[in-house]
C-alpha cells in the first residue's frame, strides 16, 4: 500500500471514530440523567462532524471571533451533539465580561452533568450559559428565525465596513433543525423573509427523519419541504444518507458556492444508530435508550460495551489539526487584516472596537430636542420618530424597521445615508419585515446576537405574536428594542381587535424586560436615553396613537424622573398628600387634570409617573416609599389597560381606573366616556379612595 493510501485509510478511521464518539457521548450523557433525547445527536452526528471539521471557519480558542462563522442548533433538543463537539473541538470558555478564559466550555464532567442543577450542559443550549453556544434554543423554529437575523447583520456589516483589499466580514451562517422547525410558523417567516432578501450566507441543515415526538411525522406532516423551500426561492440540494461524508461535503460546498440565495440541505437521516436498520422510536421521544439498548449500539459501533464517556485517544488531537488548525490560522490572517484596516480606516475601526465591546459612540445623545409645553399635544409615537432619528444618526449601527407598520409606527430612519436594506443592497439601516411578527423579532435577536442594535416595531396589539422571541431575547440579556404603538384602546375605530388590554401586565410579568410607556413627549426623549444604555436587558417602548398633553416642566417636575421607573410630577404644597394617583402613559395627563380639580376642591393630591415598573422596583427601598409613601393608603391608579398587577400598588383601600373587558369599535371621545377614563370619574375614584383609606 502506497503512503497516500495508508494516509487516507487513516483519515477515514479517524472520521468514523470521531463520528461515534459523539454519538456514544451522546447515549451515555443521557442514559446518566435519565432524561433527554440521544436519537437526534446519533443520527446527526456525521452531518455536523463534516461540518464543523471540513468547512467551519471558526478559532475553538476564541469563540467571540466577530468573523467566525455561526453554527446553530435550532433542533436544541439535540444538545448533546452540541456539547459533544464543544468538547471534542476544545471551545475555550468566556466570561461574562467577554473575556476569553483558561479553562475550556466545556469538559468531560460537565457532559456527565447532562441535565443537571448548574451545569454547563442543561437540556438545550442556553446562551450565556456554556460559551459556544450561539443562541438559546428550546422553542422549535426561533433558532432558524436567529439565523436569519445573524446572516443579515453579516451581510450588513459587509456592506459598512469591508474594503478594497479589508475583507473583514465574510461569515456563514449554519442552522440544523428538524421536522419541528419546519412544522412551526415562525421558521415559514424567516425563510421566506430570508428568500426575499437572498442572503447567500444563511444554510439551513434540515433533518428529514421523518419522526415527530407523537410519532412517526406522517401522522401530522405530508408535505414537500424542498418543494416549498424551491417556491420561497432558496437553493435546495438533497444528501440522501446522512452518513455519506463525501455527499455531505459536495452539499456544504454547493452551498459556499451559491452566491444569490440561501441554501437548504435536505439531509435523509434515521433517528437512533444512524443506519437504517436499527430506527429506535424511543430516541425520537426524548427517552434515554436503556442499558440493554446502550451495549447493543455500542457493539454496532464497534464500540467497547462497557466502556462509558469513551474518549478515544486521537480524536481531541483530530479536531486540533481540523478545525482547530483552520480557525487558528483563519484568525490570525483576519487579526492581522484588522490591524492594518485600524491604521487605514480608524474612526470604522472605533466602531466595530465600540460594537464588540458594547459601548456607544461619544456623543451619542448629542442634539436631542426638549418638547415645548402644549396642551394639544403630539402622539408619543410621533415624537419618539423624531428622537430614533436623532439617536440613530448618533449610532452607525442602530439599525431597524417594523412588521409592515413603519409609517404607523414612525420607525423609518429618514436622514440621509439611511437607505434601505434589501437583495443585493445590504447597507441600508431601514429594514423592511413584512406582516412577519414572529419572524422578525427572532431575526431582531439574531441581529443582536452579531452585536448590531436592533429595533423593530409594530401595533401594541400584536406583540403577542413576538412573545417568544421577546421571552428569549429577555433569557439571553439581549438589548433588543421593541416600538410598540397604539397603545390602547385609544386608537379608536378599528376596535377590540386592535386595541390591546392584557398586553401591558403581560410584558409587565417578562423578568428582565424593561417596558417604558412614556407619558409624554418629553419622557419619550427620556425613555430612549434608558433604552440605549441598556446593555444586557430588552426594552419594549409603548406608545400613544392619539397626541398627548406636552406637560409644561416649568409647572410640573421635570421628566428626567423617568430614568428611576417612577417619579412624583405633582404634589400637594407641604409634600403630605392626602391621595395618590398613579398611571403611566396617556392616562398621566387625566391623573393631572384630576390633581388640578382636587386641588380647586382643597384635597391635597399626588401625581406619580410611573413609566416602568421594572426600573421602579430596581430602586431602593428608600425612594420607593418617597414616592409612594406607606402612610398615605389612599392611591387610585388610572391606565387604559386591565388592571392586574396595580393592587401592589394601590393597596387593600385603592382603586384601579382601567380595563375590566375588551375594548369597542367607536371615536376616541366617545371610548374614553363609555369606559370612563374622565377627569370626573378619576376624582370620584380618589374621594372612595380617601373614604375607603379612613
Amino acid at each position: 500500500m502506497v503512503a497516500s493510501e495508508q494516509t487516507l485509510l487513516t483519515s477515514k478511521q479517524l472520521d468514523t471514530l470521531s463520528i461515534n464518539t459523539i454519538r456514544t457521548l451522546a447515549m451515555d450523557a443521557v442514559q446518566q440523567a435519565n432524561s433527554g433525547h440521544p436519537g437526534a445527536p446519533m443520527a446527526l452526528a456525521p452531518v455536523a462532524y463534516c461540518l464543523w471539521q471540513q468547512f467551519l471557519r471558526y478559532d475553538p480558542e476564541d469563540p467571540l471571533w466577530p468573523n467566525r462563522d455561526r453554527f446553530v442548533l435550532s433542533n436544541g433538543h439535540a444538545s448533546m451533539l452540541l456539547y459533544a463537539l464543544l468538547y471534542l473541538a476544545g471551545v475555550r470558555a468566556v466570561s461574562s465580561k467577554y473575556e476569553r478564559q483558561d479553562e475550556f466550555a466545556v469538559t468531560l464532567d460537565d457532559i456527565k452533568k447532562f441535565r443537571q442543577i448548574n451545569s454547563k450542559t442543561p437540556g438545550h443550549p442556553e446562551y450565556r450559559l456554556t460559551s459556544g453556544v450561539e443562541t438559546t434554543t428550546g422553542p422549535l423554529g426561533q433558532g432558524v428565525g436567529n439565523s436569519v437575523g445573524m446572516a443579515m447583520a453579516g451581510m450588513w456589516l459587509a456592506a459598512n465596513y469591508n474594503r478594497p483589499g479589508f475583507e473583514l466580514f465574510d461569515y456563514n451562517v449554519y442552522a440544523m433543525c428538524g421536522d419541528g422547525d419546519m412544522m412551526e410558523g415562525v421558521a415559514s417567516e424567516a425563510a421566506s423573509l430570508a428568500a426575499h432578501l437572498k442572503l447567500p450566507n444563511l444554510c439551513w441543515i434540515y433533518d428529514n427523519n421523518h419522526v415527530t415526538l407523537d410519532g412517526p411525522a406522517e401522522w401530522s406532516f405530508s408535505e414537500d419541504v424542498g418543494l416549498r423551500f424551491q417556491g420561497y426561492g432558496w437553493n435546495v440540494t438533497h444528501v440522501t444518507d446522512a452518513n455519506d461524508l463525501e455527499m455531505l461535503s459536495d452539499s456544504y460546498r454547493n452551498f459556499q458556492q451559491t452566491k444569490d440565495r440561501p441554501t437548504l440541505i435536505i439531509v435523509d437521516s434515521h433517528i437512533g444508530y444512524g443506519a437504517p436498520h436499527k430506527q429506535d422510536t424511543s430516541a425520537a421521544h426524548g427517552e434515554p435508550l436503556g442499558e440493554d439498548e446502550v451495549r447493543l449500539a455500542k457493539k454496532f459501533y464497534g464500540w467497547p460495551e462497557d466502556a462509558k464517556f469513551l474518549v478515544p485517544g486521537g480524536v481531541r488531537e483530530h479536531f486540533r489539526e481540523g478545525i482547530g488548525r483552520r480557525g487558528s490560522e483563519l484568525h490570525q490572517q483576519w487579526t492581522k487584516r484588522l490591524n492594518e484596516y485600524g491604521k487605514k480606516y480608524p474612526d470604522l475601526a472605533d466602531q466595530l472596537n465600540r460594537m464588540q465591546c458594547h459601548e456607544l459612540p461619544d456623543g451619542w445623545d448629542k442634539n436631542l430636542p426638549t418638547f415645548p409645553a402644549d396642551a394639544k399635544g403630539v402622539a408619543t409615537r410621533e415624537s419618539s420618530g423624531k428622537v430614533l432619528n436623532i439617536v440613530a444618526q448618533n449610532v452607525p449601527w442602530l439599525i431597524g424597521g417594523s412588521a409592515d407598520l413603519a409609517t404607523s409606527n414612525k420607525t423609518t430612519l429618514k436622514f440621509e445615508g439611511a437607505g434601505d436594506f434589501q437583495a443585493g443592497h445590504y447597507g441600508g439601516r431601514n429594514l423592511h419585515f413584512g406582516v412577519r411578527e414572529h419572524g422578525m423579532g427572532a431575526a431582531l435577536s439574531g441581529m443582536a446576537l452579531s452585536l448590531l442594535r436592533p429595533f423593530g416595531g409594530t401595533f401594541f396589539n400584536f406583540s403577542d405574536y413576538m412573545r417568544p422571541a421577546i421571552r428569549l431575547a429577555s433569557i439571553m440579556e439581549l438589548p433588543v428594542i421593541y416600538v410598540f404603538t397604539h397603545d390602547s384602546i385609544g386608537l379608536g375605530e378599528d376596535g377590540p381587535t386592535h386595541q390591546p388590554v392584557e398586553q401591558l401586565p403581560a410584558l409587565r410579568a417578562v423578568p428582565g424586560l424593561v417596558l417604558l410607556r412614556p407619558a409624554d413627549a418629553n419622557e419619550v426623549v427620556e425613555a430612549w436615553k434608558v433604552i440605549m444604555q441598556l446593555r444586557e436587558q430588552p426594552a419594549a417602548l409603548v406608545l400613544t396613537r392619539q397626541a398627548v398633553p406636552t406637560l409644561d416642566r416649568t409647572k410640573y417636575s421635570s421628566a428626567s424622573g423617568l430614568a428611576k421607573g417612577a417619579y412624583i410630577l405633582a404634589d400637594a404644597s407641604d409634600g403630605m398628600p392626602q391621595v395618590i394617583l398613579m398611571g403611566s402613559g396617556s392616562e398621566i395627563s387625566l391623573c393631572v387634570d384630576a390633581y388640578e380639580q382636587l386641588k380647586s376642591e382643597g384635597i391635597k393630591a399626588r401625581v406619580v409617573s410611573m413609566p416602568s415598573w421594572d426600573i421602579f422596583e430596581h430602586q431602593d427601598v428608600a425612594y420607593r416609599n418617597k414616592v409612594l409613601p406607606p402612610q398615605v393608603r389612599a392611591r387610585v391608579a388610572v391606565e387604559q389597560a386591565s388592571t392586574f398587577g396595580w393592587a401592589q400598588y394601590v393597596g387593600p383601600t385603592g382603586k384601579v381606573v382601567g380595563m375590566k373587558t375588551f375594548g369597542a369599535s367607536a371615536p376616541l371621545k366617545e371610548l374614553l366616556k363609555k369606559f370612563g377614563f374622565t377627569p370626573d370619574k378619576v376624582v370620584e375614584a380618589a374621594r372612595e379612595a380617601i373614604a375607603r383609606s379612613k
